[in-house]
């Protein structure tokens, strides 16, 4: 048998930056999911999913969103989204990744420059890379940097992708891109995929948490698979935006149409944090002030990035707290600069646990 890739994967292992898949060892507490409040583990909303979906003449949608395959599940949902996020109109699609892939390969067209923080999401990267596209990448967060590119762009149409919060780093993006997109009337899309559910007085993300008044510039994505306890995502933007991604984008165009019981699924999940924001805002901020008293770090996130710089480590670090009994994510290049424990401090756990694993944690990095 032919190892076509045997010296790239020794390559990995040498380098301790090898993947595998392990399975979910659901003993552990989970610190290393994105399942931020923790709804991924609610039997009501699942239970409460299957007894819709067992009303319905069918079990899945069958087809793609304009092939057979759009059913009011589908559009009761972009419905409340819109509404509770103040868009004109929405579309949910079957993956963060394919969001951002239909966004930035239908939205920048010939002529068109796309600017993105160096930091934005791996799939916002590989869509830039589709057909040539004129993109430049500016430092993290940096605004001035942001505007000197717009400033200098002829190009047809501008467009900024930032994400809402960053997710390994865990922070915000600066409420100064808004007006500035706005200035240049650029084209603003914001990743949600870390901060819809996390931030915010209604928990919707940044868009809510900076009060931004919605313009027909501004483009909004996020996942269902995070703080919603489901799976797929969704774009929002005025009606003139969606309209052109429904007869432009590929993952919209060509692939099936998001499963039915994700989208109830994810729809139940919506109600519940509408529902519940307060009490799920004073988890949260419980939460993040125990990173704050037990690790000094303030984030201002439920993401807690912890450098450790040596791949080795960083693996050695998450086995030894895996036999501790706790789950934590051990993030290496390329998805980093350089190696972190990634915690997430999610709702889905006590204020015991929460601070024990903080303990370990210190421990652990202080020995090695």
């Amino acid at each position: 048998m032919s190892l076509y890739y045997d010296n790239e994967i020794k390559a990995l292992k040498k380098s301790s930056r090898y993947r595998q898949r392990e399975l979910v060892d659901n003993s552990l507490v989970d610190f290393a999911s994105n399942d931020y409040l923790g709804l991924s583990h609610n039997k009501l909303l699942h239970e409460e999913t299957c007894k819709e979906l067992s009303l319905l003449p069918q079990n899945s949608s069958k087809a793609s969103l304009l092939v057979n395959g759009y059913h009011k599940i589908h559009k009761d949902f972009e419905d409340e989204l819109k509404e509770l996020n103040g868009f004109e109109d929405a579309v949910i699609l079957g993956s963060g990744f394919n969001a951002n892939i239909a966004l930035i390969d239908a939205l920048i067209r010939k002529g068109d420059e796309l600017f993105m923080d160096e930091l934005y999401h791996a799939s916002g990267v590989l869509a830039s890379q589709i057909d040539n596209k004129r993109v430049k990448f500016f430092k993290h967060n940096d605004i001035e940097e942001l505007e000197e590119m717009l400033l200098a762009s002829s190009a047809k149409r501008k467009i900024v992708a930032a994400e809402g919060i960053y997710s390994m780093d865990g922070d915000l993006v600066k409420k100064e891109v808004f007006a500035l997109c706005d200035k240049y009337d650029a084209l603003l899309i914001v990743d949600e995929a870390h901060s819809s559910g996390v931030v915010g007085e209604n928990l919707m993300g940044v868009y809510d948490l900076y009060s931004i008044k919605i313009r027909p510039n501004h483009i909004k994505m996020g996942t269902l698979g995070k703080a919603y306890g489901s799976f797929g995502a969704y774009i929002l933007a005025s009606r003139h935006i969606i309209d052109y991604l429904v007869n432009r984008a590929r993952p919209i165009i060509y692939a099936t149409s998001l499963s039915l019981y994700d989208t109830l699924l994810a729809h139940n999940g919506l109600r519940y944090i509408r529902d519940n924001k307060e009490s799920l805002k004073e988890k949260i901020e419980l939460n993040k002030s125990i990173i704050e008293q037990e690790l000094g770090i303030k984030t201002e996130s439920l993401i807690v990035p912890i450098i450790i710089g040596d791949n080795a480590k960083v693996m050695k670090i998450k086995d030894e707290l895996i036999e501790s009994g706790y789950a934590v994510g051990a993030i290496r290049q390329p998805t980093v600069k350089s190696a972190i424990i990634r915690v997430i401090a999610r709702l889905g756990t006590s204020e015991s646990e929460l601070r024990e694993l903080c303990r370990l944690l210190d421990a652990k990095i202080k020995l090695h």
